[in-house]
């Protein structure tokens, strides 16, 4: 027995240790628990679980965009196996310009091929891939949405709708957006507010209930996002009928969203990433579309502002 320990000893303690690979987690705003979670549910689907056999080094900006190439740097020196970005493609074009080899997974608004991420949707090309979503091309469609709930007791020209808008042109914040919100607006005939900081936000809507706006449209945006409780509460307050992107403003108490299912879509990345950790290139994963779009609905909020929900054909209604 005791030549038989000595023989197998020298094998264990010279036998290499297994690593662990570290997923680098660049956000360029504050944690969404939710978010994460379901970013989490997508790796697991692929066998990670954050602890037991991969890691996340995660680094946030907290709105501060110029913070943003520092961070990622951070990440690239730890030489993670792939960086997730967060908050738009602000943070995916500050992973981008860092690294060229680490694979690099985003979610955004804006065309990444125009933002020069990837060179084609369904061969990306590059180090880069991920998640397309579509920000000014869905206003007219929630603003259809949005004036389809309001009452019908006053003239359809006399109403007066608005649009929330993150002009902050700061740092690394895409301009090309900024305008395209802004001309889409114009055209829509919608009264453009603008804010860049928490208090703006609250200083706008007291502005809006001034002049007496009917409804109000909240272009995407990680800040809004991030202040969705404040926006929500905001609406509420001055009895605001208000148009989201995203679910997670309805499940908060906003009164109606239109398009893709976040949370979906952050399953998908982890998907994503749980691939890239078994050795997809990002070269080969196509950059994906959201599964659907779907009208959200707060039925307590609808009827708190006296609206009537019988002729809404909404995917689903939040009680």
């Amino acid at each position: 027995m005791l030549v038989g320990s000595a023989a197998v000893w020298p094998f264990l303690s010279t036998a290499a240790p297994q690593t662990i690979p570290v997923i680098g987690y660049l956000g360029s705003q504050s944690p969404d628990r939710e978010l994460l979670a379901r970013f989490h549910r997508g790796l697991n689907e692929f066998g990670y679980f954050e602890g037991p056999n991969v890691k996340i080094e995660y680094r946030w900006a907290f709105g501060q965009y110029k913070k943003l190439p520092a961070l990622a740097g951070e990440l690239v020196q730890r030489q993670v196996a792939l960086i997730v970005t967060s908050g738009g493609s602000v943070a995916a074009k500050a992973a981008r310009e860092a690294t060229s080899t680490i694979p690099i997974l985003f979610i955004s608004g804006l065309d990444p091929i125009r933002e020069h991420l990837v060179t084609s949707l369904s061969r990306p090309g590059g180090n880069a891939t991920g998640l397309r979503h579509y920000t000014v091309e869905l206003m007219s469609k929630r603003l259809e949405l949005l004036k389809g709930l309001l009452p019908n007791d006053a003239p359809h020209q006399t109403r007066r709708i608005g649009c929330l808008i993150n002009d902050d042109s700061t740092g690394l914040e895409d301009l090309a957006q900024i305008q395209e919100i802004k001309d889409m607006a114009g055209k829509l005939g919608l009264q453009r507010y603008f804010a860049r900081t928490d208090k703006q936000i609250e200083v706008e809507f007291a502005s809006m209930a001034r002049e007496q706006i009917s409804a109000l449209l909240v272009e995407p945006d990680p800040l809004f996002n991030r202040q969705r409780a404040l926006i929500v509460g905001l609406a509420a307050r001055y009895a605001i009928p208000t148009g989201y992107r995203n679910r997670e403003f309805v499940q908060a108490g906003g009164l109606m969203s239109y398009g893709p299912n976040l949370s979906e879509s952050w399953q998908q990345i982890g998907e994503y990433a749980g691939r890239i950790l078994d050795g997809a290139r990002p070269e080969d994963l196509p950059v994906m579309l959201p599964m659907k779009y779907e009208l959200v609905i707060n039925k307590k909020t609808a009827k708190a502002l006296g609206l009537n929900l019988k002729r809404t054909l909404a995917d689903e209604i939040i009680d």
